[in-house]
């Protein structure tokens, strides 16, 4: 029997006062685990701000190049074939941005990264949410940096800042959508390299067969008939409705049902593959 009146061993007290007595805390909801996960991925930034490459360098190159090399053969000068060129240019830059949600996640499965984040107590897919968040977050970046240099160079949207509001939240939804599709690639494919060629060779068809840069007058009946049909082309047309003031509720409705079916096909194989890989 023990000796109630043995004096107390300190290792013993030491480890009492080690241990919290208080009530645990009660776990993150999914709203604030994916605020967390969004913040862990805007650190990464912090410590490898080369990221931002392909949101300030690359957009800000394509459009100088774009309105100079090419706005003496498809227009008058290169101020006028700016105020056709820009939304189809901003459309362009955010959505190729998308790819790199995909590369990040498989990044981080590669690494064993992802599987840490298994065994923390909060909610699973916040760990995916978070990134999409976060690169929202790069999306509106690149919009302002494009958008700015724009009306230096002599952009001049007819729809005001109104319009031009629009159309940026509108290409917002868009590339969220989008982004699903790489996180659904991120799961698939064995290396961040592989994801990258398989999405180069889905968005260069995507966005440069599209009424981005020329006309689809202009191009032969059956290559126009592919640009009439391309998701790619509809962003273009409506955010080019909503700058200029000329959209309509057709314009804009279709943009917002292909994101919604975007989101609800990639998000659905996404989840699937998330939870086999449990």
């Amino acid at each position: 029997m023990t000796d109630a009146n043995a004096p107390a061993d300190p290792d013993v007290e030491r480890i009492q006062a080690a241990v919290a007595t208080g009530d645990r805390p009660s776990a993150p909801n999914a709203f604030s685990a994916s605020l967390t996960c969004g913040w862990r991925a805007l650190l990464k930034i912090k410590h490898v701000p080369e990221q931002l490459l392909d949101v300030t360098a690359i957009p800000i190159m394509f459009l100088l190049l774009f309105t100079y090399m090419f706005s003496g053969a498809l227009a008058s000068s290169p101020s006028a074939y700016l105020q056709e060129l820009l939304p189809g240019l901003l459309a362009m830059s955010v959505v190729f941005i998308t790819i790199y949600t995909g590369i990040t996640l498989n990044d981080d499965i590669g690494e064993g990264i992802f599987d840490r984040f298994r065994t923390l107590a909060i909610w699973q897919p916040s760990v995916i949410v978070g990134a999409l968040l976060c690169d929202a977050v790069r999306y509106m970046i690149a919009s302002m940096l494009v958008l700015g240099l724009g009306l230096v160079l002599g952009f001049r949207p007819d729809g005001g800042v109104i319009g031009v509001i629009s159309a940026v939240a509108l290409l917002l939804v868009f590339s969220f959508s989008l982004s699903w599709l790489w996180t659904a690639l991120g799961f698939v494919m064995r290396t961040s390299e592989s994801l990258m060629m398989a999405s180069m060779m889905i968005m260069f068809p995507l966005t440069f067969v599209s009424n981005a840069f020329v006309n689809p007058q202009t191009m032969p009946g059956w290559l126009e008939t592919v640009v009439d049909v391309n998701p790619f082309s509809h962003l273009v047309t409506a955010m080019r409705g909503l700058m200029h003031g000329t959209a309509t509720t057709g314009e804009i409705g279709v943009v917002l049902l292909m994101s919604a079916g975007l989101m609800i096909v990639f998000g659905s194989v996404t989840m699937y593959l998330f939870h086999r890989e449990q």
